[in-house]
Parts: C-alpha cells; structure tokens; sequence
C-alpha cells in the first residue's frame, strides 16, 4: 500500500529537477560579476572565458566582443587570458550616484553563434570619499535669553559613498554651554543639533567657537569639520515656519529654461530684523546649482538647465528659511521630472552579412541589431517593421536584440540586390522613428540554362557557296551572371551520306555563327538536319539543344540534256522520216531533253534554231514536237537538216542543242534508196543498208518507248520529293 506515496513523491521530485533546469537555462546566458570601485585600468573583472565554456584562445577565433551601448566603455576584454577587464577608473559615484546598489550592464556577442550573453558587473563601494560641510563655517545668532535645552540648527556634512562608508555620525568640541544632539529623520539622514546647556550671558562672552567634525564609518574613518560661531544678539523668540514641510512638484522635461517651477513661504511674527525671512539651499549640490536657482527675496525656484529625464527623474531639493538674528526652518522641494517622447529610438547593427546565395534557405540570418530608446514607459517601448513586399522577416531575440532573417528562397534573376529599410517606432505621442538601411547583394549560381528565342530555327544557302561562307547567326540568353552566362555553342556529331556533319559545317563556340565548310551542290544535298547546342560556364554547366534544318538553294549550274535523239556513237547521223504526202502538223519526231535543276531553273523551252528549208517544219515551245507547217512539194529536197536548241528559263538562261536529219520519201525503198546518197558507204551494199534501216527503226522506236517510261519516272520522283519538301517546311 505504501508504493503509490512514493510514485507520487517522485513524480513531484522529477517536476521540480525540470522546472530548476528550465530555470537555469534561462539564467545561464546571464553572467555576473563584481569589482570594487576605483580599480586600475586592465584590473581583472572575471574569467569571460570560463564563463561561457570556452578556452582563452576561442575569444579572439570565436569573434566574441563587447556591443554593449553607452557614452563611456567601462570594461575591455583581455583575448589574451579570456578575461574582462576595466577599461578606465571606475567610480561608483559618478555612475550610481547615492543609489544601494550599482550595476552595470553590459553584453556580449558570440559572432560565429550570432548569440548574446547579458553580463551584470556591480560596482562595490569603497569609502573614497570624507564627509563635506560644504562650508568651513557657519555663523548662529542666539539670542541670549534663550532657555537651557533650546536647539539650534547645525550644518549637516554629505558624504557621496554608500552603507557604513556613508556619514556615520558627528563631533562637537567641547563647549559648557553647548552640546551635540544628533536626530534620526524618517529618511534615515541624520541632522546634528546645537542644544543650549546653561543660560547665556552676552556680557561675559559675546562669540562661542565651536568646532563641528562629522565622520564615516570606512574601515580607515575619514572626517570633515566646520568652524561654528555662535554669536549672542538680543532676543529672537520666533523662528520662520514653512507653510509645508514637503514642497511636492511634477514637471515635463521639457520645460523652457528660465521656468518658474514653484515658490517656497515661510513666515515671521517677529518684527523689524527679527522678522525678514530669506531663502537659500541647504546642502547643495553640483547638480542642483545646475538646474535650480532659488531668489533669496521671493522664494521663486527657477529652472536653470535643461531637465533630462533619461539622466534624472527625481530630484530632493533641501531648503531653508531664515531671519534676521539667525532663526533657520527646513523644508524640502521633491521634484518629479516628467518624461517627454523626446528620444528617437537607437539602432545599432551588431552583426551584418552583406551578400547571400540565392539558394540559401529560409531562416538564414542577415543582420543582428539592437534597438534603445533613452525615453522610459510608453515611450520608451520600440517596435521594428520592414515593408511587408520583401521576402524577409524580423525575429526579436534576446533582449532588445532583433534577427534579420529571410522568409523565402531567394531568386537573383529576379531580384539581384536588396535594400531593406529597418523602421524602429516608439510608442509615444506623437510616435517618434529612425530607419536604419541594409543592403544585401543576392549571389548567383549556376540555376538557369540557355534558352533559345525559338523551339526550331530554318535557314537557306546557295549552292555553289564560297567556302567559309556565314550561313545565319544564333544566340541564347543565360540570365545568371558571370561564369554562369558565358554561353558556348557545339554542334551534335550526325553523318550526311557517308560522311561527319563537322565536314560541312562549323559553328563557332564563342558567337554562335553557323559557317560552311564545303560548297553544296543542290543535285547531291538539299537539306541538312543539325542538333545545335548552347552550354554555360557554370560549375556544373548546364545546357540546351534547338534543331536547325538548313535548306540548299538551286542556282542555275546546269544546262538542258537532251536524251533524244541521242548522238549516234559510231560517227553516223540519226535519220528521221517525214513522208512526202505528210500534211501541215504531221509530228515528224520529238527533241526530249532534262535539266538537274529544279524550278524554273528546270523549266525548258524549245526553238527552231536553223533549218535548211525555212518554213517547211516548227517546233513545239514547251513539247519540243517537230512538225510539217507546210505540205511538202516536189522541190523539197530529199533530206532536210534542222537545228533545235533547248532553254531552261534560268538566270541567266543555259541552253543546248541538236542537230535533226529528216529524210523525205514516200516509201521505205525510197528512203533507203536515197539514204545511200546522204552518207555514202565506202562498201555500199543493199541488203546491209535494208538490215541497217530496219535496225534504225527499231531502235528509234525503242528509244522513244525508253524515253516515255524515263520522263514518267522523273516525274513522279520529282513530285514526290517536292511533296515531301513541302510536309517538313510545315512541320519546321
């Protein structure tokens, strides 16, 4: 029954271990330290190094400085032991004033960690300072008909340091008619009075010298004195009397010098000397002369300097009234400065990166800034914005302390440099700002390949080109920077019948421009299709291809060739028949001729160019049919000789020509009969002629019948090719 109790207790147990961890996480990144004031400068402070785990020699490597604000550095690091030093005397009451406890703040950065450590060092009174009257004398009327026991008044002395090093107490010489009575104020501070012992007769001694020591309680005593006269006068029984003992004022810092800020009253029922009151400050100040002035006459308290709330809040004037004869009444004048928005807030840029690759992911600092405003309250609350449009964003850390962190991957090609304004904005009224300009340039890597204007590119050449000859000029735009946009241009390794397509043309790396190597001939290669690619210089480089078809243009290079008639190959003459009875129109043959061009470089006409009878024959423009255009006579001769030239319609026009024989006759053994006197034979003999003309004419009619099948297929392949041309120029 016992074991649920001490689950319960170690539950509790381990509850408490994980809130003192979380507690200690806290304080751990807030050091402190303490030093007695009025050290040497480089007087050892504290072990920094030890502090926040590391070695001595980590300081200077780990970038670890001082970025504490204020108008004075107080401590130095010493890189060299890894401790915090002073940088200048120290002293306590210049920094705190009167205050219990002194602590300085300061903080230190972690460069490579972008981390801030709070570093509190309390400066540790030491008794450096005796106690001051202000005065070395003082002179007291005393009326001689004052009463044993009656109380006078005495200097009080002001010592600066704090605790027992502070005035302890005071010192009368010894007078028999005078003693030292020393009260306690609710305040602590403590006011020595001269108490009357015996009556006093002016007669017998007219001036009393005292002597006042006042004392600290430091472990050597240090002391101060003032001279006391008392002077006897005649009767004085009213002292002035304040209208209140606590003057209470608030008001704004920035109150115009010269101001009126109260007026004191004190009263006498005395009459004549007796009764005439004035002013003074008691135990003043260097501070208070500054900044009040009292008319000794009027009791008016006027503002002198220019009141700064961030350098003093509250101010505890003492004052006091005294007539004639001496009569002295205290008071005092508690001033409230009130603070103005009058401090725009401070921006201090403690860590800066200047540039950042684009591929840098989000999160990744850029600045670490501190922020202060020297107003307290609402105005001293600051709050950081940037413009909502830039891909960044503000993170409050330690402190007063902001991160400058980017929100989004970054993109050079579109932005490549950013000025980002920090506004700090207080929340005072009116609200007070102080932008602060960062600059950030975006560092390019190699994220984009080139790109080409188009998917595909189609150019044209001549042929017959010059070698070496520009063919067109391609260009792709890489929008990195640098190495990452220097482009270079290569062509994709293919072959073109049987041979490298780096045999006909080039490309040069640098400016993309397409040269032939080779004149093209449009009979043996009309297009070529080429695989173009654009690579960077980026490390990897990266790159792309575009497809180049490159079409070659038909020049006029070749003539007409005439497949018919064909020249006889064994030194003898074609011969055509042509009956004598043949009407106008009778097609006697046909000139059939071809051209390698194409186009109109192909297109052929045909003329009659000579003939040996004039008139009797024509010949087809575009058919190249020879016809009679007359009926033949009987003065036709027997054998007639035609010159027909063939033209394609080129630039310039190339042409050919061929020489016809027509044989006149009725009949076969006619035409035999005077084929022998065309050509004689040198062994003439019939029957070979006969076998000869009947050969001539299977031949001519095997010829012909050869010549249709060949025009047909060259017509067909032509309209074929042209069909194809057709379907790749639409798919480019």
């Amino acid at each position: 029954m016992a074991a649920p109790p001490y689950r319960s207790d170690c539950s509790g147990l381990v509850r408490i271990c994980l809130l003192l961890g979380a507690l200690w996480k806290i304080r751990a990144e807030q050091i402190s330290y303490s030093v007695p004031e009025e050290l040497e400068k480089g007087s050892f402070v504290g072990n920094i190094a030890k502090d926040l785990g590391l070695e001595p020699r980590e300081l200077a490597e780990r970038g670890v400085r001082i970025v504490s604000r204020g108008r004075t550095q107080l401590f130095a690091l010493n890189l060299g032991r890894g401790s915090l030093v002073t940088a200048g005397r120290l002293d306590r009451e210049e920094l705190c004033d009167r205050s219990p406890k002194c602590v300085v703040s300061l903080e230190i950065l972690l460069e490579d960690k972008v981390k801030i450590f709070g570093v509190e060092v309390e400066i540790i009174d030491v008794n450096d300072n005796a106690p001051n009257f202000g005065t070395e004398q003082r002179e007291i009327k005393v009326a001689e008909s004052e009463n044993p026991g009656t109380r006078f008044p005495l200097p009080e002395a002001f010592d600066p340091d704090v605790g027992v090093n502070s005035l302890q107490g005071y010192q009368l010489s010894s007078n028999v008619h005078f003693s030292l009575d020393v009260q306690s104020g609710a305040d602590g501070i403590k006011y020595p009075e001269l108490v009357l012992e015996r009556a006093l007769d002016r007669e017998e001694e007219a001036v009393h010298h005292l002597v006042l020591t006042a004392f600290d309680g430091g472990d050597v005593v240090h002391s101060g004195t003032t001279r006391i006269h008392v002077t006897l006068v005649d009767t004085n029984d009213n002292a002035p009397v304040f209208t209140q003992p606590e003057y209470h004022v608030s008001v704004r810092e920035n109150l115009p010098v010269g101001s009126r800020l109260l007026t004191i009253k004190a009263t006498d029922p005395d009459e004549g000397a007796n009764g005439e009151v004035t002013y003074s400050f008691r135990k003043v100040r260097d501070k208070i002369s500054q900044l009040f002035q009292l008319n000794s006459v009027t009791g008016d308290i006027t503002i002198l300097g220019d009141l700064d709330y961030e350098d003093s809040g509250f101010y505890e004037i003492d004052v006091e009234a005294h007539d004639g004869p001496g009569l002295r009444a205290r008071s005092k004048v508690l001033v409230t400065v009130l603070d103005v928005n009058d401090n725009a807030p401070e921006v201090m840029v403690t860590s800066l990166t200047s540039s950042i690759q684009e591929t840098s992911s989000p999160g990744t600092v850029i600045a670490l800034f501190n922020v202060h405003d020297g107003d307290s309250g609402e105005n001293g609350l600051v709050t950081c914005s940037i413009p909502n449009n830039l891909p960044f964003t503000l993170e409050k850390t330690y402190g007063n302390y902001y991160r400058l962190l980017t929100h989004k991957t970054l993109d050079r090609e579109e932005v490549s440099e950013y000025n980002i304004t920090v506004t700090a904005t207080d929340h005072g009224t009116p609200p007070l700002s102080t932008d602060t300009h960062i600059s950030l340039q975006v560092a390019d890597i190699n994220d984009n390949p080139p790109a080409f204007p188009h998917a595909s590119y189609s150019a044209y050449i001549p042929e017959n080109n010059p070698r070496g000859a520009s063919i067109l000029s391609l260009s792709a735009q890489d929008p990195d920077s640098i190495e990452n946009a220097r482009v270079t241009y290569s062509l994709a390794e293919d072959t073109l019948q049987g041979e490298p397509l780096s045999s006909y043309v080039s490309i040069n790396s640098d400016t993309g421009v397409l040269y032939a190597l080779r004149s093209f001939d449009y009979e043996q290669v009309r297009d070529l299709q080429l695989l173009v690619t654009a690579s960077d210089s980026g490390d990897p480089p990266l790159s792309s291809n575009v497809s180049l078809s490159l079409f070659v243009l038909d020049q006029n290079d070749n003539a007409p060739e005439i497949l018919y008639p064909a020249l006889p190959t064994d030194d003898s003459t074609g011969v055509e028949l042509a009956p004598r009875s043949a009407e106008p129109g009778y097609l006697v043959t046909k000139v059939v001729a071809v051209d390698r061009d194409s186009g109109q470089n192909a297109w052929l006409s045909y003329r009659l160019l000579k003939a040996s009878e004039p008139g009797l024959f024509s010949v087809g423009l575009h058919t190249g049919e020879v016809r009679t255009a007359r009926a033949l006579q009987d003065r036709d001769a027997l054998k007639q000789s035609l010159v027909v030239a063939v033209q394609d319609h080129g630039q310039p026009p190339l042409s050919a020509t061929v020489t016809l024989t027509v044989a006149v006759a009725d009949s076969i053994p006619e035409v035999l009969a005077d084929l022998g006197s065309f050509k004689p034979s040198a062994n003439p003999d019939d029957s070979g002629l006969t076998l000869y003309l009947v050969v001539a004419v299977a031949a001519v009619s095997c010829v012909f019948l050869a010549f249709v099948i060949v025009l047909l297929a060259f017509r067909l392949r032509r309209w074929h090719r042209s069909r194809l041309s057709k379907e790749e120029r639409e798919d480019i």
